[in-house]
Order: C-alpha cells, then sequence, then structure tokens
C-alpha cells in the first residue's frame, strides 16, 4: 500500500508540479480499501500525513463517512434497519507526528427494530490536536434533517496522537420521508 502512495507522489513531482494539490488528495483518497458488511465497516490509510500542506491523512475520514452513509442506505433498502455504533468505534493514528501514518477507522453498526430508529446518513467533524468545530458542522449538517428530527452526536473520539473526530448520524430526508 504504502508503495502505491509514493508512486502516486512520486508521479506527481515527474510531472512538474503540473497537477492541483484537490486532484493529489483525488489520487490519495482512492487508495485506502474500506469493507463492509452488515456489522460495520472497517479500512486504513496509509501513508503522508500532509502533501503542500493539505491534510491528505484526515481526508480518509471524509471518506470512511461517505462510505459509511452509503452502506447504511443500502442495508435499510434491503429491511436490515441499523445504526452506527458510537460506543464502539475505533481509531488509531500510528505514527503520526512522522511524516506517515497510519489511521485505522472501525464504524460498527448495530441492527435496530424498525425502520424509523435507523440512521441512513453519515458525517464527521474533527481534526489534528485541536477542538473539532462541532456548532459549526451542526448547523451545516441542520438543512439536511427532517422536520423534527435532531443530528445523533458520537462523544468526543481521540487517538493517543491528537486525532480528534465526532461522528454524527441523521435519518436521511430523501429516504425516511415517513419517519418524521
Amino acid at each position: 500500500m504504502k508503495k502505491i502512495i509514493f508512486i502516486f507522489i512520486g508521479i506527481y513531482f515527474l510531472l512538474g508540479c503540473k497537477q492541483t494539490n484537490r486532484e493529489i488528495v483525488h489520487l490519495i483518497e482512492q487508495i485506502p480499501e474500506i469493507n463492509c458488511d452488515a456489522t460495520g465497516c472497517k479500512g486504513m490509510y496509509t501513508g503522508p500525513e500532509f502533501v503542500n500542506r493539505d491534510d491528505i491523512a484526515h481526508q480518509f475520514s471524509n471518506k470512511m463517512s461517505g462510505v459509511v452513509g452509503g452502506f447504511l442506505k443500502k442495508l435499510y433498502r434491503n429491511q436490515q434497519f441499523s445504526k452506527v455504533d458510537f460506543s464502539s468505534i475505533e481509531m488509531s493514528t500510528e505514527g503520526m507526528g512522522t511524516g506517515n501514518v497510519e489511521y485505522f477507522l472501525s464504524i460498527p453498526f448495530i441492527q435496530v427494530p424498525n425502520k424509523c430508529d435507523a440512521f441512513t446518513s453519515f458525517d464527521h467533524v474533527g481534526g489534528w490536536n485541536h477542538t473539532p468545530a462541532l456548532e459549526q458542522r451542526k448547523k451545516q449538517l441542520s438543512t439536511l434533517l427532517l422536520p423534527g428530527n435532531t443530528l445523533n452526536i458520537s462523544p468526543l473520539k481521540t487517538t493517543k496522537e491528537g486525532l480528534q473526530e465526532y461522528w454524527i448520524q441523521w435519518k436521511n430526508k430523501g429516504l425516511q420521508v415517513d419517519c418524521k
């Protein structure tokens, strides 16, 4: 996995830095493999923490959030009503501060008895060694809520190396319209 990341970074420099930072982030985001089943999603990003001052490693939280939200929707459509089990989330960021990091995430699910107990959208807010902007994220996500619904937010999760994350789930407006 590390070799692949360094190959992409090498290609970037060989091309005379003609690609934008956003394109590099996009290339690196494609590398981590995330595996999901009815019990949850797991994955690991291994590579540079930063490229041209862009926080590449933390982008893995974005990728995981998108995959988890998509999988919760798939489970819902298959009548396997689920939500994220916040108390069992695992995060580790080995090597942070050295230039390269192994960022592991495990986002477990628990099944719930009916469709209106399920959550089918998922996001996060966090960062390295600073308090996450939770109030700002809550305001951003408030437009996505069904009338009368609220965001379900995890306690602050931290790694020993200083990554801090709040994980957030809610009922998807389009999919769970009858769960007001």
